[in-house]
């Protein structure tokens, strides 16, 4: 839930992690700090944003660690903000995840006559290692402090007397960066991408020493190798390029990020579509169910693709709240397909989900944007869905990304196993083709979108409504308006707001509707009407030929099938954004949220 960055290399560490910090902003935090190692240890940390953080001008270490906080155990004070250190101050610490166990611990700590001087969890490691560290081994300190903790965490730790940095992770994201004279670690590539692309992603158990020459791996006491990939990301794919916030840029990038979605997997001619999995053809022909699982905005990528299943590859769907999964209700685990869709691959829900599953005997299959993330190494098959970097919270380009991947996969499974013919098949990927170009039509239109989201901007509450297709989208017009906004809104199946919730509807609670084809438009006119009847404003995104005479404002979709409710979205994602900015929100740091949520 919040960020690491740490280098060590032969010039100054200081500008170095304060551009990873900055880097990683996007992630969410409340408070950040930096430790700098030379003859000496100095620490620096405050409560609120990187800004405020106190930094000298100048420093001579040349190894540091960095730490945006996101509030766990404790506020977001200055005390509570990291590095940790121990009772000496030579040792310090910084954390993602939760220890689980560190009550008992802080207990027996104090009761040695350790004192401490915050409220977290994390304190409890810097003076565990004070027991154990004695100048010369830091790795083997580490490792004995890390058998007695239980829960999630990522660790980066350097002390007086260590010329190096040693960092290890149990269920939390954690990434080195190898470098000519350098070497990097953070919880996201994102922190030294401007500085190497060459990466090692660390397992679960390993524990690495990091110098500047020199990154070795351990699992326990044996060393590992670890296979270092290249990122493809530029460095200026992080960054604004001109627009005022990333969740904006993101939003326009949407065409851009569409085509390397579909780059190499259509044809149409044909009617296939090539993902690279290894998802043998007798097993889905034998499939029961697919499951997806999925948290947030992927919960709602997930519900789209559930109806695309059903409908094009005649297989029974469900999707669970990954946080609430378990694997009952007599599935056969050989006949059950566990889809696991997450952004970042981190997502502790998501990922706790994937391995409830796998301990069942079901086979798992990731759909992530991170390659060489925990969910991508972990499931038996993974899919990327080729977003590129997304750092504004909201998720935005990734959700079209993440909905254009299952429609692939529904085409690939729809075909494999004989439920979807050819021409329907090449229909659905032509459609697909298109979204680039369609989404871009959508993005012309931004201006009229901005106008009215303005006017709207003081309503009490939105309503989001839409049918089949149409639903999903609603859910995620909703979260995507209260998550940066701070306004309360809602969405609902179309037939299910007269089923109490209508009560709330007056004429300050515009209704925005999803009236396109694959969500059933003529039973959401019904419901139009239902609302207008008691003085709400009804905004409509539809590729109705006479939407205008139904609505009170009207933004056109074109017409591309089952995907028009994804094209709809884009506008969903458009009025949030000028909403959240007439009202002079944090847009890409809304208060209370983090990119990735790698806690439970």
């Amino acid at each position: 839930m919040c960020g690491i960055v740490g280098y060590t290399g032969t010039e100054a560490a200081l500008p170095v992690v304060a551009t990873g910090l900055k880097n990683l902003e996007y992630r969410g935090y409340d408070s950040a700090g930096v430790a700098l190692l030379d003859d000496t240890l100095d620490v620096y940390k405050s409560e609120g944003d990187i800004d405020a953080l106190t930094l000298p001008d100048t420093h001579s270490a040349t190894t540091g660690l960095g730490h945006t906080r996101w509030s766990t155990h404790g506020q977001p004070t200055d005390a509570n903000a990291h590095p940790h250190t121990d009772c000496t101050g030579e040792i310090a610490v910084v954390h993602n995840g939760i220890i689980d166990n560190y009550e008992e611990l802080k207990a027996e700590l104090v009761a040695a006559g350790h004192e401490f001087t915050s409220e977290t969890d994390t304190e409890v490691v810097p003076h565990l290692l004070e027991a154990h560290y004695d100048g010369t081994n830091l790795r083997a300190a580490v490792q004995a402090v890390v058998e007695r903790l239980t829960g999630s965490f990522a660790l980066g730790v350097t002390a007086v007397g260590a010329a190096e940095l040693v960092v290890t992770r149990q269920d939390s994201p954690l990434v080195l960066g190898r470098g000519e004279t350098a070497n990097f670690v953070a919880s996201d590539v994102t922190a030294f991408l401007e500085y190497t692309r060459d990466v090692i992603f660390l397992e679960d158990g390993d524990i690495a020493t990091v110098t500047a020459d020199e990154i070795t791996i351990w699992q326990g006491d044996d060393r590992v190798t670890r296979e270092a990939q290249t990122v493809d990301w530029e460095a200026d794919a992080a960054e604004k390029a001109g627009y005022e916030h990333y969740m904006l840029k993101e939003i326009h990038e949407q065409p851009q990020a569409l085509r390397q979605t579909i780059s190499g997997r259509v044809d149409v001619v044909n009617g296939t579509a090539d993902l690279e999995f290894d998802l043998p053809t007798n097993y889905l022909q034998s499939l029961d169910e697919i499951q997806i699982v999925a948290a947030g905005t992927s919960y709602h990528a997930g519900l789209y693709a559930r109806r695309l299943l059903e409908a094009h590859a005649d297989v029974r769907c469900t999707v669970e709240v990954a946080s609430e999964y378990e694997f009952t209700g007599g599935r056969d685990p050989w006949r059950t397909l566990v889809v696991a869709v997450t952004q970042s691959g981190e997502t502790a829900d998501t990922l706790s989900a994937m391995r409830t599953a796998a301990a069942a005997g079901a086979r798992t299959l990731a759909v992530t944007n991170t390659v060489g993330s925990t969910a991508a190494r972990e499931a038996d098959d993974v899919v990327y869905i080729r977003a590129g970097p997304e750092i504004g919270v909201a998720a935005t380009k990734t959700f079209a990304a993440q909905v254009t991947t299952l429609a692939l996969l529904t085409v690939a499974i729809g075909r494999e196993r004989n439920a979807l013919g050819g021409d329907r098949a090449s229909t659905l990927l032509e459609n697909i083709r298109s979204l680039p170009g369609a989404i871009q039509q959508v993005l012309d239109d931004a201006d009229r979108v901005a106008d009215t989201a303005r006017e709207l901007a003081d309503s009490e509450a939105f309503f989001f409504v839409g049918r089949r297709l149409g639903m999903p989208v609603s859910l995620e017009g909703a979260l995507k308006l209260k998550e940066i906004s701070y306004t309360h809104a809602e969405g609902f199946g179309g037939g299910e707001l007269k089923h109490g919730s209508l009560a709330l509807v007056t004429a300050d609670t515009p209704v925005i509707a999803i009236l396109t084809d694959g969500a059933n438009p003529e039973k959401m006119v019904h419901n139009v009407k239902e609302v207008q009847s008691r003085d709400a404003p009804v905004l409509g995104v539809s590729s109705l030929d006479d939407a205008e005479s139904v609505l009170d404002v009207t933004f056109p979709v074109p017409s591309l099938g089952d995907l028009e409710p994804l094209v709809a979205n884009v506008y969903l994602q458009l009025f949030a954004y000028h909403i959240a900015d007439a009202l002079d929100r944090n847009i890409d740091k809304p208060r209370n949220l983090a990119k990735s949520v790698t806690v439970e």
